[in-house]
């Protein structure tokens, strides 16, 4: 008889690999907090076995002294977390629970968790590889999963309520990537949202990731111009590709409209002015610095309405035709779409309108 050659090893029982993630709905990370505040897998909850003081104690032994004493300090440190873990977080779990948990590569800090936990009864798996793994399974799927979906670009002049139709979309049952929600920013200069700080960058994109993972390949998805930045994050290459090559949908309203919708989402602006001054200050290569005064002039003021009219007619209008026209190539054949009413009720009228398979919409 010829011997075959051996096959790779087994896999052990509780390691499992980032192809089997969706069969986990329990993830604990055990990282550090701030290992955890940067990214970590979608519905993870923390439960470190070494917060930040105690990981970066344990380092400093292993520099300056030797791996075996960072080892028995380290191994002290964890056995106290993960007992406080079991007493104070999993009193209430069943027998049969069986949560995926990781840590930076799949070692010593998960694996000890995992130990425990099925020691008690539990079925606890880690997560071969940890979030290392996680991180370069988001990177790679980024470069090609939004490529396989059909796009329908909502483009508009700034305050035109585009975001607010992607939201009426949705509600309409509309599938929807809402980067702006994603991205917690608006997308312009004076975007930021008040109490809702960015995520990192690698966080928007695992959020990404899952927002895709959610998606019917069958249906268009309807997502707003986006330049290549929302505010200090990026969009993936291979999602502004698509997108730029994708029909547009142009939706056009009022100015006067326009400028009462940007005069209630921005009005955080109004009551603090020193943030609008130096969320404004480099406009000044662009506009000079009499025109930068004479608009924190305006906002001393609380001429709101007026300030708003100028930063469209100067600055914004002007930058988002000029983007809109180099980067959506088919911009030029966009379907047009009047809003009337700016109301919830108007944004939801033109969804359906734009929802309605009967039409020859793009």
């Amino acid at each position: 008889m010829i011997a075959l050659p051996p096959g790779p090893p087994p896999r052990p029982a509780n390691r499992v690999t980032i192809d089997e993630l969706a069969s986990f709905r329990d993830r604990i990370d055990v990282r550090s907090p701030s290992e955890y505040a940067e990214d970590r897998l979608p519905g993870a909850i923390n439960l470190p076995v070494l917060d930040d003081a105690q990981r970066a104690h344990v380092g400093t032994v292993y520099v300056q002294v030797s791996a075996f004493d960072a080892r028995k300090i380290g191994a002290a440190i964890v056995a106290r977390n993960i007992a406080d873990i079991v007493a104070h977080h999993l009193q209430d779990k069943p027998r049969d629970w069986a949560p995926l948990v990781y840590c930076w590569r799949g070692g010593q800090r998960s694996r000890a968790l995992v130990h425990v936990l099925n020691e008690i009864g539990f079925r606890a798996v880690q997560l071969a590889g940890g979030y290392r793994a996680y991180r370069r399974h988001v990177v790679q799927m980024l470069a090609q999963w939004p490529r396989q979906f059909d796009y329908r670009v909502v483009c508009g002049l700034t305050g035109s309520g585009k975001s607010r139709l992607i939201a009426a979309i949705a509600a309409e049952g509309g599938q929807v990537l809402d980067l702006e929600r994603l991205a917690r920013h608006r997308g312009s200069l004076l975007g930021d949202i008040p109490g809702e700080p960015q995520p990192s960058q690698k966080a928007f994109e695992s959020a990404l990731l899952d927002a895709f993972m959610q998606m019917d390949a069958s249906r268009p998805i309807h997502v707003e111009s986006e330049s290549q930045r929302i505010g200090r994050l990026q969009v993936p290459d291979a999602l502004l590709d698509s997108m730029r090559a994708a029909p547009c949908i142009r939706l056009e309203t009022p100015k006067e409209k326009r400028v009462a919708m940007l005069a209630h989402d921005y009005a955080h602006f109004a009551r603090d002015r020193d943030r609008f001054a130096a969320q404004i200050a480099p406009l000044a290569k662009l506009h000079g610095n009499k025109t930068i005064a004479r608009w924190q002039a305006l906002a001393d003021e609380g001429a709101v309405a007026e300030l708003t009219a100028e930063l469209l007619d100067v600055h914004y209008d002007p930058s988002y035709e000029r983007a809109i026209r180099n980067n959506f190539a088919r911009h030029r054949e966009a379907t047009a779409l009047h809003l009337d009413d700016p109301g919830d009720e108007g944004f939801r009228a033109l969804a359906r309108k734009l929802l309605d398979p009967e039409r020859n919409l793009p």
